[in-house]
């Protein structure tokens, strides 16, 4: 099945070029100038991925973040001219599987691309099921539960805790995590992981700031 991506960006020449790389490469593409359009095209559209511009008009990236997660965990590669970490970490916070600073390049894009829908819809391995606790984790329906509630975690998010349910009590590094969850599109996606760790601990610890499901190794990872 053909997955399509929604453009959200005011740059219309921008918009343009990757509409035809997406095509190129196979994906259907539909678009918005501004997030509050996004928020209509995004509901009725049902998109698989989500390139989401900051600075736009009527409605930011990050307002458009904020009410889209209420909504769905649909993957979003946020595209923006902002280089500070502060807007960064922001955006992860909000619920940004990536961020990507312009001017990037559309090879870069597409392999982002890849690489997070190729999470998002990995075949289930042979245990569906991981339990750790409370936490169990459904990962042929992509579905998390704490006892009776269910918990909503972007596809980053749930990537990252299966890969540490699979392996109980191993320590892993950055690096290691990196390879897992993005594979070959990690390069500049370092930092996100810390926020995702500390947006998952957010989510699943009674004490988040006392973790005992995640925690940390000093020195490793």
């Amino acid at each position: 099945m053909t997955q399509t991506v929604l453009i959200v960006d005011d740059e219309a020449k921008l918009r343009d070029l990757l509409r035809l790389y997406l095509e190129q490469d196979g994906y259907r593409v539909v678009e918005a100038a501004n997030g509050r359009d996004a928020l209509f095209v995004a509901r009725h559209e049902k998109p698989d991925l989500i390139l989401l511009d900051i600075m736009m008009p009527q409605m930011n990236g990050y307002d458009f973040l904020r009410a889209q997660r209420k909504e769905a965990t649909t993957p979003v590669i946020m595209l923006t001219a902002k280089i500070e970490e502060y807007d960064e970490v922001l955006g992860l916070e909000l619920g940004a599987d990536d961020y990507v600073t312009k001017p990037f390049g559309m090879r870069a894009i597409l392999a982002r691309v890849r690489a997070i829908l190729c999470r998002a819809t990995a075949e289930p391995a042979e245990s569906d099921i991981l339990r750790a606790g409370a936490i169990v984790v459904d990962r042929g329906a992509h579905r998390v539960k704490i006892g009776e509630r269910p918990v909503e975690l972007t596809p980053s998010e749930f990537a990252l805790l299966t890969t540490l349910m699979a392996s109980p009590g191993r320590a892993f590094s950055r690096l290691d995590l990196l390879e897992r969850v993005a594979g070959d599109a990690y390069e500049g996606y370092e930092r996100s992981i810390d926020v995702h760790i500390r947006n998952l601990r957010t989510k699943i610890e009674s004490d988040p700031s006392n973790p005992q499901y995640i925690q940390t190794v000093y020195g490793m990872g």
